[in-house]
Parts: C-alpha cells; sequence; structure tokens
C-alpha cells in the first residue's frame, strides 16, 4: 500500500506535532482546498449551494462550536439554536443600523455578541454539570427565541415579525440578498469556515485545549494541578457561542436570506447540531465536519432516491429519515461513542499498518 510514512522524517518537534504529519495527508488536504476554492465556484449552480454546500459549510462551524463545548469541555448544552438566533438577530441589527460597515465585520461583531450572552447563559456551569447543565441551556434556547419573538426592537417593527437581510457586498461582489449569486454564497461560507476550523484546531491542541479537556476528563483533579474552573468554562462557553453565532450569522444573510426565530431556531436546530456531533465524533475536528456532511447529505440522497426515484410519499420519506438517524446515534453511542471520526482515524491505521493491521 502507498500510504506509508516510510521516508517521512521529522527534524523538529513542530513537524512532528503539525495537523498532517503525514505527506500523503498534507498533499490531500492542499488539493482539497484547491478544488474547494478554485474549481467548485467555476461549477456550482443554486441548487448545489442552497441544498448542499451552504448548509453543510454553516453547520460544520456551528457543529465546531458546540463540539468544542461538548466535546472538548464537557459541558453539555442544548441551546445552540438559541445562540444561533443571537448571531442571526445581531448581525441583522448591525446591518440596518450601519449600512456602510463591511457584512464581514457584521458577522464577526455577532459572533462577539453570541460570545457575550453566551458567557451568560454559561454561569450556571459553575455550579451544575451535566443533565442539570443541559436542563439550564435548554432554558436559555426557549427565553432567546421567546425574547426575538416578543421584543419588536429586534426585528425592527416587522409587522410579520420576520427580519430580512439587506443587499450587502464585498469588494464589490454581492453576499447578502435575493440578487445575490451561488459561487458568491459559496466563497462567503467557505473563507469562514476555512478560517474558523483554523481557529479551533489552534485551540484544540494548545494549552486551552488541554485545560478544557483537563475540566472534561477530571474537573476536580485539574483544579488541584492549577486550572482554573472558571476561566476554562467560561473561555469554552464563549469560544462556543462564538462560532455559533458567526453560523447564525450566516445562516440568516447568506443562506436563508429572511427568517423568524420560532421556526429557524427552534429547539430542532438544537437537537440536529446536537446529533451532528454525536453521529461525526465527540472532541473532534473532523468529526464536526463529517457529521454536517451526514446530517445534511442524508435528507437530499433519500429525497432523490426515495420521493425522486421509488415514488414514496414525502412524510414517508421524512419519518424513515428519522428512523435512521435515531438508529444511528443509539448504535454510536453503544458500538463506538467516537462517531464516524474514529472510524476514519481507525481505517488509517489499518492502512498504514497494511498488510499487518491489528
Amino acid at each position: 500500500m502507498f500510504y506509508r510514512e516510510a521516508g517521512d522524517f521529522k527534524t523538529s518537534y513542530r513537524d512532528d506535532n503539525q495537523t498532517f504529519p503525514i505527506r500523503l495527508d498534507r498533499m490531500g488536504y492542499y488539493i482539497l482546498m484547491f478544488v474547494a476554492f478554485l474549481v467548485v465556484p467555476f461549477f456550482i449552480n443554486d441548487y448545489w449551494v442552497n441544498a448542499v454546500f451552504a448548509p453543510f459549510l454553516i453547520y460544520a462551524i456551528a457543529a465546531l462550536g458546540l463540539n468544542i463545548l461538548t466535546g472538548y469541555a464537557g459541558q453539555v448544552s442544548l441551546g445552540t439554536g438559541g445562540f444561533m438566533a443571537v448571531g442571526a438577530y445581531a448581525s441583522y441589527k448591525l446591518m440596518t443600523g450601519f449600512p456602510e460597515v463591511s457584512i464581514i465585520i457584521h458577522i464577526l461583531l455577532a459572533g462577539g455578541i453570541t460570545a457575550v450572552v453566551g458567557v451568560a447563559f454559561g454561569l450556571p456551569s459553575l455550579r451544575i454539570k451535566g443533565f442539570y447543565l443541559a436542563v439550564a441551556t435548554l432554558a436559555a434556547q426557549f427565553f432567546l427565541v421567546w425574547v426575538f419573538n416578543k421584543v419588536p426592537w429586534f426585528y425592527n417593527y416587522s409587522a410579520s415579525g420576520q427580519i430580512n437581510a439587506p443587499e450587502r457586498s464585498v469588494f464589490g461582489v454581492i453576499v447578502t440578498g435575493p440578487n445575490t449569486e451561488a459561487w458568491a454564497k459559496y466563497m462567503i461560507c467557505l473563507v469562514f469556515v476555512v478560517g474558523l476550523a483554523w481557529v479551533a484546531r489552534n485551540l484544540t491542541r494548545g494549552m486551552m485545549g488541554r485545560k478544557w479537556m483537563g475540566i472534561r476528563d477530571m474537573d476536580i483533579a485539574a483544579e488541584i494541578i492549577g486550572v482554573n474552573p472558571l476561566m476554562a468554562k467560561m473561555s469554552a462557553f464563549a469560544v462556543s457561542s462564538f462560532f455559533i453565532g458567526i453560523a447564525g450569522a450566516l445562516f440568516f444573510s447568506v443562506y436563508l436570506g429572511a427568517v423568524e426565530a420560532g421556526e429557524a431556531f427552534g429547539i430542532n436546530k438544537s437537537f440536529l447540531i446536537l446529533f451532528m456531533i454525536i453521529i461525526g465524533g465527540l472532541g473532534s475536528t473532523f468529526g464536526s465536519f463529517a457529521g454536517a456532511a451526514f446530517m445534511v447529505l442524508m435528507p437530499v440522497l433519500l429525497k432523490n432516491v426515495l420521493v425522486g426515484g421509488l415514488g414514496w410519499p414525502t412524510d414517508l420519506a421524512a419519518y424513515f429519515e428519522f428512523m435512521i438517524v435515531g438508529g444511528l446515534i443509539v448504535i454510536f453511542l453503544i458500538v463506538e461513542p467516537h462517531g464516524l471520526a474514529q472510524l476514519w482515524r481507525l481505517t488509517k491505521e489499518k492502512l498504514r499498518l497494511w498488510p499487518f493491521p491489528h
């Protein structure tokens, strides 16, 4: 087999500790980036953007954020949908209040505002954990959606209660509004995904990530050896909420263009992203992408095969999708708690050791 480390020598700790230590993995990553940035934009159309690429990239950001909080720091959260709503409504207020400022700045500021809100709702994690923390974040989910539905200031006193993204451009290219081209939607989401994935990877592999994992594995022991639980947990909530807020801002402004809090960011959204990291793999950057890809592509595949190919009713295909997701969650929790990321890791190890795998 060609998947080997033979001849791939490391001459420094930096080389040995890089994200892709095997040369073939690095080449695959460079090829993937080349195709994503310089090939896909020339062939993409509205269907592929709206059905596959945009939701996958946006949900991958949200899954990265939740994985930082739940997978790395061990703080269970069911308020992801509510925090996405904070990002969406913050970006809307910024876009309408400061139209001369770049949409990129608005999205980043929306992530910052969501980080502040996430820290505020993460304060109970200093006293409670596990199921009780999940209930506290679930309360945040319902409270935030209720506030955005009931306080007219957030939707600029619109009669419908819906917020609509005004047209904004980056370097002269329209990226929000009804006149946005497919490749522009795809590119702005891709740039944010690559940047945030790089940030998440470096944070989780550094001192901050080790503190999060220490709190996750045994918080008392981590505190004894010098980890500050307050800073560790609050930083996890802040970084996680920042990612999720950016995902919510992109989901509203770039992907949908018009949302209503109760419909777009309800409790189902929180469970959807939680399922992504369970199936993809807790505590894994790759698992966030794998789970997002699975949860986005599976409904599209089932719709095309069952409804378009076999002529099934749409509601029956939707129930079948729920059965598949539920069954997979149970299987992964019992058989492989680390999800698709661990299966991929084991496959690579067997290829490296072939023909004598463990």
